[in-house]
Parts: C-alpha cells; sequence; structure tokens
C-alpha cells in the first residue's frame, strides 16, 4: 500500500459554478430575479482577461435586463456585429473612458452628453432622449481602455459620462481607479433610470448588487 506523501501540495477543491450566473454556487444570484423591459439598449463589452468573477456585475446586470447583449472579446468589426442586430452608431451612446468630468462639465447632472474633446454639448435633455442604447465596457481601467482602442467604431457613438451622487457600493471590496468610478451594475443602473426616466430600473439593479455585496461579506466573514 502506497503512503500519501505528507509533503504534496493540496489540490484545491474546484469551485461549482451556477452554469446561468456563472458565481460561484454560494453567490448565485438566480433566486428570485426577473428581468426587467428597458428600452434603452445595454451592450457590455467585457474583455476576456476580467477574472473578478466573485464581485464582477456584467453578467448579472445583463440577467436582470431584457434588452441587453453581454459580450466577451477583444474586437468586433462595428456595432451592429457585435449586438448581434442593426443598430446606428449615432444613436448610442459609450460610457467615456477619458478624462471628462460631470462636476467640472455640467455640475450637479448625474448624466451628461460631451463631445470629442470632453466638453458639455448643449441641450442635454434632447440630445439624451434620442439615445437609443449604451454601451460599457467591462474590466481594469487599462483593460477597458484595450477595448476601446481596439474598437474605431465606437469613435462614431456619443460619448456619456457620470457625476454619481455617492460612491461605489463596492467600498472596499474592490478600488475603483476614479472616484467616479462604479461597478458595472451600477453605471447601468444610473444611465437607464436617467434615459428612461424610471428610477425603479436604477434602484433594482442597486438592490440586486447590494444582494450580492451582502454574500460575498457573510461568505468572507472571519
Amino acid at each position: 500500500m502506497t503512503k500519501a506523501n505528507p509533503t504534496a501540495p493540496e489540490i484545491p477543491e474546484e469551485v461549482v459554478v451556477c452554469p446561468n450566473c456563472q458565481k460561484p454556487l454560494a453567490l448565485c444570484m438566480c433566486e428570485g430575479l426577473v428581468p426587467m423591459a428597458n428600452k434603452v439598449g445595454v451592450l457590455i463589452l467585457q474583455h476576456p482577461q476580467e477574472q473578478d468573477v466573485d464581485l464582477g456585475t456584467a453578467r448579472l446586470t445583463a440577467l436582470y435586463l431584457k434588452n441587453a447583449v453581454m459580450k466577451v472579446g477583444l474586437s468586433w468589426p462595428n456595432l451592429a456585429k457585435a449586438l448581434g442586430r442593426d443598430a446606428d452608431p449615432k444613436k448610442w451612446a459609450v460610457l467615456y473612458l477619458g478624462s471628462a468630468s460631470a462636476a467640472t462639465e455640467a455640475p450637479g447632472q448625474d448624466v451628461v452628453l460631451v463631445d470629442k474633446k470632453g466638453k458639455a454639448l448643449s441641450d442635454q435633455q434632447s440630445m439624451l432622449r434620442g439615445i437609443e442604447g449604451i454601451i460599457v465596457l467591462d474590466g481594469t481601467w487599462s483593460q477597458a481602455k484595450a477595448i476601446w482602442w481596439r474598437n474605431a467604431w465606437l469613435l462614431k457613438c456619443r460619448r456619456i459620462i457620470l457625476g454619481p451622487k455617492r460612491p461605489s457600493r463596492y467600498g472596499k471590496l474592490r478600488k475603483e481607479p476614479r472616484k467616479d468610478g462604479l461597478a458595472t451594475i451600477e453605471a447601468v443602473g444610473l444611465l437607464l433610470g436617467k434615459l428612461e426616466n424610471k428610477p425603479e430600473l436604477e434602484s433594482t439593479l442597486s438592490a440586486g448588487f447590494e444582494r450580492l455585496l451582502s454574500k460575498y461579506r457573510i461568505l468572507h466573514a472571519g
């Protein structure tokens, strides 16, 4: 009979994940999750190296919305290919990664359209009403910028920036690179709530995020 080698490294147990939300079972968010109808489309482009399985919110965001698409990759030929249907990029807005600040460009506004120089556009209300969809780049700051530079068609889209009234709910669990940085689910909630004038969209997504964070804290307590 062969004795076990006491110095052999332990092989970690394989983590079982939910096939739907792709979270570890202890963090599964599927129970009670009912997709909401949203008029403004959502396209989430996730960098393939985004590894935060536990606290990442891209897939969860897409599950909460009926009119949402999530794609993992680095580049797509155009908006239609990424979205899987015809769409006019001029009627879509991408969450801008530049240095523009809503606090500077439009104090008091939580959602602001800017030009290519990062300056707030005039007649914000009518222009915001013309947006048919939003694009969010998911990953670390450098990963999101990699997607931005690999997809020239994003330059055809409008650019939108956020001025959140509160910092991300991540808190100390995950450091955001900028004070106005938000989790994907928070950013989409803020955008949809404003663009559709439906605060319930934002509140439901926020509640889902809080539920995930609560599960995570309980799992890692002590």
